[in-house]
């Protein structure tokens, strides 16, 4: 009965493995690719020649995650970056808030570091921070930077 015993165990344990893996779902599955598709759109229509005066604030386009659309707004001051502001991100649970409340501050200021769109996600907010991301840089597209 032994060697019955362990058989059993054995497929029950590799179903429930197969099962567990083939669950799994990344956070770049699913409905979060839908915001690419908008920045890209967002992005075409600013134009490559577009630029704007010192001082002035550049809204880019809500671009919509797995969690709840994100959005940011830069101001522009002799072609640097001088403010960074996330008008909307997901704040619908305590977890939405918490991640949401250590992940932009750093987005923010690596920004402002970089002048740029160029900076790394925030690890546990990598949802927040594509959105982010992808409405930062059509910003900075239609500011001409």
């Amino acid at each position: 009965m032994t060697g019955v015993r362990r058989i059993v165990l054995w497929v029950m344990s590799t179903v429930t493995v197969l099962v567990l893996l083939l669950g799994y779902r990344t956070s770049t599955s699913g409905p979060a690719a839908v915001g690419d598709a908008s920045v890209v759109a967002a992005t075409a229509e600013a134009g490559a020649d577009a630029s704007v005066a010192d001082g002035t604030v550049v809204t880019g386009p809500a671009v919509d995650t797995r969690w709840g659309p994100v959005q940011v707004q830069v101001t522009v001051s002799s072609g640097r970056i001088t403010d960074v502001e996330v008008v909307e991100y997901p704040t619908e649970n305590g977890k939405d808030r918490q991640i949401n409340a250590r992940a932009l501050p750093v987005l923010v200021q690596e920004t402002l570091d970089a002048q740029s769109a160029d900076v790394d996600m925030v690890s546990g907010a990598t949802v927040t921070s594509e959105g982010y991301l992808g409405s930062l840089q059509a910003a900075l597209d239609e500011a001409g930077l």
